[in-house]
């Protein structure tokens, strides 16, 4: 593992990449809304794991990619497997005690516990006042577009609240995890099997535990959507997302996540009919301010 792989800040082709993913991600909270009420969320979730599992490997195994190789990366692999399971779990109970919104805004908090935890296990990724500048703006930007959460409504809904914290830590320790350990010197598709591989099961253990069934066989649109986040989301964007944490910042990578939420509001417009306002664009303006200066050279 190389310093300059670990506080490399991103260049314009790694910027565009990113962007693209947050797009991505941001259409797939649409697909997901789409889905929910015909395959409940943790079963989508063990579901996009196993089958993304399947393809991921298959595609490894095509490239010849080793993934059998005595590595160190056992232990760590099956840790991050763990968060990453652990990350959808908090994320999909979560939200049936609170609301989407306070959920979104809580589970974005992921950039802080990046860079905070990269201070300790990263040194050279620290950010220094411009940085951290930037990180709240874009933060302030999100708080625009859906606005600052009220107090709890009752304890469950701030059980709700601290489920989505949870799920942003488990999303930044998983992303610390990869960058510290020796999962930063492996293929983007060993990292990614290591989390499917270990997350489906648990997922699909947890199902059962929280209630969740299908109780009549899923609709073409909905089995369509489940197949694009499989296919397309789990198997090709967050292949690429772990080439990005292995290679750049992990700091300045998180920030860019930022951005998801905010084309996911615009893609429920252009697909929902959902309107924009004015706050959105606001909103749109300080995220992107923040992050020019979070990719500021030092």
């Amino acid at each position: 593992m190389t310093q300059s792989s670990q506080t490399r800040p991103l260049d314009a082709l790694a910027i565009a990449t990113v962007v693209g993913l947050c797009l991505c991600w941001g259409f797939n909270q649409v697909a997901i809304k789409f889905t929910i009420h015909e395959i409940p969320p943790t079963i989508q979730a063990a579901a996009r794991s196993f089958f993304g599992a399947v393809l991921v490997g298959a595609w490894a195994l095509f490239r010849g990619t080793p993934l059998f190789k005595r590595d160190r990366t056992l232990v760590p692999g099956i840790i991050a497997g763990i968060l990453f399971a652990l990350e959808f779990l908090l994320m999909a109970r979560g939200l049936i005690w609170t609301t989407a919104t306070r959920g979104t805004l809580f589970v974005y908090t992921a950039p802080f516990f990046v860079v905070l935890g990269s201070r300790w296990v990263i040194p050279g990724d620290r950010f220094h006042l411009a940085q951290w500048l930037g990180l709240v703006l874009s933060f302030a930007g999100m708080v625009v577009a859906f606005g600052l959460p009220t107090p709890a409504a009752d304890p469950r809904q701030l059980f709700g609240d601290v489920m989505l914290v949870g799920a942003a830590i488990a999303w930044a320790a998983t992303t610390l995890v990869i960058k510290a350990s020796p999962l930063n010197q492996v293929s983007p598709e060993k990292n990614l099997l290591y989390q499917l591989v270990v997350s489906a099961p648990l997922l699909a253990i947890a199902a059962p535990i929280f209630g969740e069934h299908i109780d009549a066989v899923p609709s073409t649109i909905a089995l369509a959507t489940l197949a694009y986040q499989v296919v397309w989301v789990v198997s090709i964007t967050f292949l690429v997302w772990f080439a990005l944490v292995v290679r750049y910042s992990a700091s300045r990578l998180s920030a860019f996540t930022f951005l998801t939420p905010l084309f996911g509001v615009a893609a429920g417009h252009l697909v929902l009919n959902e309107p924009l306002t004015l706050p959105f664009a606001v909103a749109v303006a300080l995220v992107a301010i923040g992050l020019v200066l979070v990719n500021r050279p030092r």
